[in-house]
C-alpha cells in the first residue's frame, strides 16, 4: 500500500512513521508540513535518521491510505478532497469523531463544515473491525475514550453495572501535542498532578455517545489529570454492580469478550503503564470489588494504542491483512 501522512511532524504523525518503517505491506510515500516544508524528515525527526530519506512537502501524493494527523479543525478541510482523489482516510484529529455536529461544536469550539457524504466509522477496532473493513472514512478514536471505553465495554454490553460510572485518567505530557505551551512548561508539570476540564473535556461526550449504542442511560464523570511523565494514559474506572458477582466471574466475562483480539490483555494484577509503554497494547485488570462497588483499570500508551498504533491497526482491517503486521513490538519496561 502507498501512504500518505498529512501533518507528520508532530507526535502521532512521527509515531506513525516509526511504526510504519517496519511494516511489511506500507509504503510512505507522501509526509506533509507547512512549517516544515523543504525539511528532510530526519531534521524534525531525527530518531528516524537512515529509516527515511523523505521530504516535507504541503502536496499530497496520491495514495491508496491517507493519514490525516492535524489539528483539530483542520482535517475537515482537506478529507473531502482525499474521498474524492478516491484515497481511504483515517484521520486521528476529533473532527469526524460526532454524528451530531452540535456535540463537538460545543466541546471543541470550532464550527464544523458538515460531514462528507461517505459513511463514517468510529476506529475503536476491537469493537467495530466488521464495519472497518468497508470504510472509506475512520474517525481514530481519542486517547483517553480508547482506554476507557474498551475497559468499559463488556461491563455495559452484558448489564452488569449501573449507569452512572465515574472515570479517572492520568495521562502524559504528549497527549498534549508538541507545540509547547504553559501547561506543558516543565516546572509547571514537574512534581504535580494536575486535574484539568473537569465535566467539560471533550473526550466526556465522546466515551458516553459510544457507550449509549448499548445502553442510552449511561451517564459518565470524567475527570483527566495531566502527569509528569512522557507518554501513557491510567484510567480508574469506578462502577457499581446491579447483582452480586466474584472477581473470576468478571474476569471470564472479559477474557471472553476479548477471546480474538490480540491487543487486549486482560489480567488479575494491576496495570501499569511500563507493561504497554512503546507498544500498541491495551492492558485492562486490577479488578476490584468491594460490595457493590466495582473498581476497573487500564493501561495504554497514549501515542501508539491512544493514536498512531490504532489508526495502522485499522489500516490493516481495511485492507486485509494481519491486523497485527507492524505493531507487535515488545514493551519498553523499565
Amino acid at each position: 500500500m502507498d501512504v500518505a501522512i498529512v501533518g507528520a511532524s508532530g507526535y502521532t504523525g512521527g509515531e506513525l512513521l516509526r511504526l510504519l518503517a517496519f511494516h511489511k505491506e506500507a509504503n510512505v510515500v507522501s509526509i506533509t508540513s507547512r512549517r516544515f516544508k523543504g525539511e528532510k524528515v530526519y531534521k524534525v525527526h531525527p530518531h528516524l535518521r537512515k529509516f527515511y530519506d523523505l521530504t516535507f512537502t504541503e502536496d499530497v501524493k496520491d495514495a491508496d491510505v491517507v493519514f490525516t494527523a492535524l489539528p483539530h479543525g483542520t482535517s475537515m478541510k482537506v478529507v473531502p478532497e482525499f474521498l474524492e482523489r478516491g484515497m481511504r482516510v483515517i484521520d486521528l484529529s476529533g473532527d469526524y469523531r460526532f454524528e451530531d455536529l452540535s456535540i463537538y461544536e460545543k466541546y471543541y469550539k470550532i464550527k464544523h463544515t458538515g460531514l462528507p457524504n461517505v459513511k463514517i466509522v468510529y476506529g475503536l477496532t476491537e469493537i467495530y473491525r466488521e464495519e472497518i473493513k468497508k470504510a472509506q472514512l475512520i474517525s481514530n478514536p481519542g486517547c483517553f475514550p480508547t482506554g476507557a471505553i474498551l475497559a468499559l465495554y463488556p461491563l455495559v454490553k452484558e448489564g452488569i453495572i449501573e449507569e452512572n460510572i465515574i472515570i479517572d485518567a492520568k495521562t502524559g505530557i504528549t497527549g498534549a501535542g508538541a507545540n509547547p505551551s504553559e501547561r506543558t512548561h516543565f516546572p509547571f508539570v514537574n512534581e504535580d498532578i494536575i486535574a484539568y476540564n473537569i465535566t467539560t473535556h471533550r473526550h466526556k461526550p465522546e466515551i458516553e455517545k459510544e457507550l449509549r449504542k448499548v445502553n442510552n442511560k449511561i451517564k459518565v464523570s470524567f475527570v483527566p489529570h495531566l502527569s509528569p511523565i512522557n507518554r501513557g494514559i491510567l484510567t480508574t474506572i469506578h462502577g457499581f454492580l446491579k447483582e452480586k458477582i466474584d472477581n473470576e466471574e468478571l474476569i471470564e466475562i472479559y477474557k471472553k469478550f476479548y477471546k480474538n483480539d490480540i491487543f487486549i490483555r486482560i489480567y488479575k494484577d494491576i496495570p501499569k503503564l511500563s507493561y504497554v509503554r512503546g507498544s500498541n497494547f491495551c492492558d485492562i485488570g486490577g479488578f476490584g470489588i468491594d460490595g457493590k462497588n466495582l473498581i476497573v483499570i487500564s493501561a495504554i500508551d497514549n501515542l501508539i494504542k491512544g493514536a498512531s498504533g490504532q489508526a495502522i491497526q485499522n489500516m490493516n482491517v481495511m485492507f486485509g491483512i494481519d491486523e497485527s503486521e507492524g505493531l507487535m513490538n515488545v514493551p519498553i519496561n523499565p
